[in-house]
């Protein structure tokens, strides 16, 4: 999906504007310690200058089949959560704490939104099995196995395991599990994944900080790195000194390692 050329919710994505951090930073204290129209103007600023950041969120939803529209006004509701609920004096980048929490907002919704339908016989024999399982424990004090409920029921075990499997509901990942009031402790923290939303956090924090560089600084990093060439190869090819080469390379990085 090729978001510079189409719109979504009627906005022309190529048009959409790209704050810098430091823009970023001032409006998110505008939000916290002005006046009211100042707050107001601030906030519409701060939502319309991330509405990138909810396009770049969208893009690991969009193999769901669900409309990019629906995605992207979930994703904006997401970032409106992260705006009213940042606090700038955490030294914290701000698209750190958004992200999760328009990640977090669209899961909620495809949750929601794609419940499996389970079958009213599935259902009746999850209750039957339910209700055998608490008389075998009353008669036998102890836990039966799916055997004996399979036995008693007249049916395989396979079809007790199913059904029972049917009528469990499914648990968010953000659901918390432990909160000792100040730190709360999330499912998803209790679940490895070599594929985790803070790999693709950090990825994407290298590309914004490298979107923050001047084209300069961008072409040198573009020539040096993706395409292999000297600092005095890049020299010639701009037009200016190998040293000069080297201080800008060197003052690019040293920008992407601060902002990240």
């Amino acid at each position: 999906m090729q978001y510079g050329k189409v719109e979504i919710c009627g906005i022309n994505t190529s048009q959409l504007k790209l704050l810098k951090e430091k823009e970023k930073q001032e409006l998110l204290k505008t939000i916290r310690d002005g006046s009211e129209k100042e707050r107001k103007a601030a906030r519409d600023k701060m939502i319309n200058g991330n509405l990138r950041l909810v396009l770049s969120v969208i893009q690991r939803f969009t193999n769901r089949g669900e409309n990019p529209d629906d995605l992207f006004q979930v994703g904006v509701i997401g970032l409106i959560k992260a705006i009213d609920n940042f606090d700038p004096s955490l030294d914290v980048r701000f698209s750190t704490y958004g992200v999760p929490m328009i990640i977090g907002e669209i899961r909620r919704y495809l949750r929601d939104n794609n419940s499996v339908r389970v079958s009213r016989s599935m259902r009746d024999t999850a209750y039957r099995a339910m209700q055998i399982k608490e008389q075998l424990i009353n008669q036998n004090d102890r836990e039966p196995s799916v055997e004996e409920i399979a036995k008693i029921m007249e049916v395989p075990k396979e079809t007790v395991v199913l059904a029972l499997e049917a009528i469990v509901e499914p648990v968010s990942l953000y659901e918390p599990v432990f909160s000792d009031g100040n730190d709360t402790i999330y499912v998803m923290d209790q679940i490895g994944d070599n594929n985790d939303d803070s790999t693709w956090l950090e990825e994407f924090a290298i590309k914004e900080a490298i979107s923050n560089l001047s084209d300069r600084e961008k072409k040198i990093l573009s020539l040096r790195f993706f395409r292999g060439k000297t600092q005095m190869e890049v020299a010639t090819e701009i037009g200016i000194s190998q040293a000069q080469v080297s201080r800008i390379e060197k003052g690019a990085l040293d920008a992407i390692k601060k902002n990240i």
